[in-house]
């Protein structure tokens, strides 16, 4: 009876997809509840900016320029297109003119969150598929989604590159654990197909060959199969190993181009082994206790004790020894012990890349070996209880809830920048990276007086640095301490020659003393020989019109215009100074005499509208505004002032279409919206 066999073999399947499928679905629900705060977090002053906020290029969105950018660039000091492709079309999908940075930072974050969700689901599938033990591998996803450790990776938007090229490692494992229940060369293709993605998206899946080795000798078990050798399973994984160096010698290039390579006369090769083998231990302590969790932990101030080293080198040594001699009968206890070493490796400090000691998103892939020993060997260990089920359950629930508890509190100083720094700054005292970058934005925040405070601190730690001078500098500038300010930006282009920002703001020091002439020699050397006078001194009377010394600018605009007359940038910006110093009629003049060289300068063509709407010319202002949006349709501010200046003539209609028109454009753009609302209800006045 063939037909009661099959439906025999149904009834048994079910059962377990839909198992499978319950899990899948919980891990989701539960993964995204805990991380869904950082729907509202904000972008950080901490590697945010190079990867979206002050990147155009990404800004911009997907476009065959920004893709031929991704594939060449080494901005950031990494070679990850697919990672920049991916930010790409994020501002592609959530822009918002309106918001700093001009994208929307919420849904960036909750992209990341769902990559986090995608990657508990996929290694729930691969090592249920691969180990037959559907409990286990629903506690190691678990414990990968909820701990503590990975909030670094999954709350950090510049950390895309961690979750996506984590999802690539997990599908790669899933196409070869098809190919190995299945061997093909179609199979098999796939399998550095994805491996290359994943590459593309962070190098740090170089040890991926070194991983799919350990599987085959457990759970898969080919070392144990006699028609495969040791040779030929390294073989097999030949074109990946290929792959693995390119990828290395490709990054190594591009970190060093970046300045990320720390130079060994920095930090000796001694320093970053004994780092590297404390830091193998310190993750695994804060794995256990993933308390006083910090963004940066900077290398120790004074050297790591050799004792220390020593100590931990003994216990990594010891563990090794006991996972080896145990591994004859629980194979899965020297597989997750390797995999943690092994993947640590390219990120352990031995190539120093970065400033920091150790770093918590660094455990993101490494920590699924030790999920693996304590979820096998927990099962293990109480084979023999008869009530073992409920104890397992009782402790996987409460280390479960334990995680989530610890993750969404640690996942509060990720909100934003200040929160994140100050938190920092409390763990990891001696850190001067944290506190240029905490009294950065307090600065940003105009508490210049605090920002003074802990730049000079950090300048205590470590005062040959040109950057923190620069910045104590541009503090006290702020804060109204001229002198001091301009102390600090000499000492900053002693120290760095080449650090032509300490030069530009040197200059704008001394242009806030009244030393304009040596404000344009510190401007010269800034830009170079090269650039024009004219340029420069329509710079320097630029930042003065910020400044609200428009006098002074003018008369600066006036100098450009004598060494070059025909500058229409100059005549363009001269004209401004003028609107802004209260004379809008002398600007428009020039703007007039810059439209009549370049016709289609629609910048002038705004500031013109502006003007003569200051002087009662609404018709004239109309017909720029007019103009500014043929060319530039999508300038929703532009619609808001036609929209403004429609309504002054009593055209109410007119200026509710103009305003409809801004908001389709920036929904979010508040001053449309208001202005919207009082037409409408002007006009419902009229009636």
């Amino acid at each position: 009876m063939p037909g009661v066999g099959l439906k025999s073999a149904n009834m048994i399947e079910r059962p377990y997809n839909h198992r499978c499928l319950l899990i899948c679905i919980l891990l989701a629900v539960v993964t995204f509840a805990v991380y869904l705060p950082v729907r509202n977090y904000e972008f950080l002053h901490y590697d945010d900016d190079v990867y979206v906020t002050n990147n155009t290029v990404v800004k911009s969105g997907l476009s065959w320029q920004g893709v031929e950018w991704a594939f060449t660039t080494g901005r950031g000091a990494n070679w990850h297109p697919l990672t920049w492709l991916s930010l790409m079309l994020d501002c592609q999908l959530f822009r918002a003119a309106s918001l700093p940075g001009g994208v929307k930072s919420g849904p960036m974050h909750i992209v990341n969150v769902l990559f986090h969700v995608a990657n508990t689901i996929l290694l729930f599938l691969v090592l249920a598929r691969m180990t037959k033990g559907v409990w286990q591998s629903a506690f190691i996803a678990a414990l990968f989604a909820l701990h503590p450790l990975h909030v670094e990776s999954v709350a950090w938007i510049a950390e895309r590159k961690d979750v996506l090229s984590t999802l690539f490692w997990l599908l790669t494992m899933l196409a070869y654990a098809r190919y190995v229940e299945r061997p093909s060369a179609g199979r098999y293709i796939i399998v550095p197909v994805l491996f290359t993605m994943g590459l593309m998206a962070k190098p740090m899946l170089v040890t991926l060959p070194f991983v799919l080795l350990l599987l085959d000798y457990w759970p898969l078990g080919r070392f144990s199969n006699r028609g495969l050798s040791v040779k030929g399973l390294l073989l097999e994984k030949l074109p990946l190993l290929i792959l693995s160096i390119a990828s290395s010698v490709v990054t190594f290039i591009f970190q060093q181009r970046g300045g990320a390579v720390i130079a060994s006369n920095r930090l000796f090769f001694d320093e970053r082994a004994l780092n590297a083998i404390v830091s193998y231990l310190a993750y695994l302590g804060k794995m256990l206790w993933p308390a006083n969790l910090a963004a940066l932990y900077p290398h120790p101030v004074n050297a790591i004790p050799v004792s220390r080293a020593l100590v931990s080198g003994i216990v990594l040594i010891l563990i090794t020894i006991f996972f080896v001699y145990r591994a004859r009968q629980h194979k899965y206890l020297l597989v997750g012990w390797l995999w943690y070493l092994g993947t640590l490796v390219p990120v352990i400090g031995i190539v120093q890349v970065g400033a920091q000691a150790m770093a918590d998103r660094y455990t993101y892939v490494p920590l699924i070996g030790i999920f693996i020993i304590i979820a096998f060997g927990m099962t293990e260990l109480l084979k023999e209880k008869p009530s073992r089920k409920i104890i397992l359950g009782v402790l996987a629930g409460i280390s479960l809830s334990a995680c989530a508890v610890v993750t969404s509190n640690q996942l509060k100083y990720w909100k934003d920048s200040l929160s994140l720094f100050k938190h920092t700054l409390n763990i990891v005292k001696d850190n001067y990276i944290m506190q240029n970058n905490y009294a950065n934005i307090l600065e940003d925040l105009g508490r210049f007086n605090e920002a003074v405070a802990y730049f000079s601190e950090a300048l205590k730690l470590h005062p040959d640095s040109p950057e923190i001078h620069n910045n104590y500098g541009n503090a006290l500038r702020k804060a109204g301490k001229l002198d001091e300010a301009i102390e600090q930006f000499k000492i900053a282009v002693k120290l760095g020659p080449d650090f032509k920002l300490a030069r530009y703001d040197l200059g704008l020091a001394l242009a806030a003393k009244g030393d304009y002439e040596g404000a344009i020699q510190q401007y010269r050397l800034y830009a170079g020989t090269a650039v024009d006078l004219a340029d420069i001194r329509q710079g320097l009377a630029t930042e003065l019109v910020k400044e609200g010394k428009v006098d002074d600018a003018v008369n600066q605009f006036q100098q450009a215009m004598i060494v070059n007359p025909d500058s229409t940038e100059v005549l363009n910006n001269f004209g401004f100074a003028l609107a802004q110093s209260g004379k809008p009629k002398e600007a428009i003049e020039y703007y007039d005499k810059v439209l009549a060289k370049d016709p289609n300068n629609v910048i002038t063509h705004g500031r013109l509208a502006l003007a003569l709407a200051s002087i009662g010319r609404i018709d004239e202002a109309i017909e720029q505004c007019r103009i500014v949006l043929t060319a530039r349709p999508s300038d929703f501010e532009m619609y808001t002032n036609l929209g403004m200046l429609l309504q002054n003539q009593g055209k109410v209609d007119e200026a509710i279409e103009s305003y409809k028109k801004a908001l389709q454009i920036d929904p979010n753009f508040p001053k449309a919206r208001e202005n919207i609302d009082a037409a409408l209800a002007q006009k419902q006045s009229q009636r």
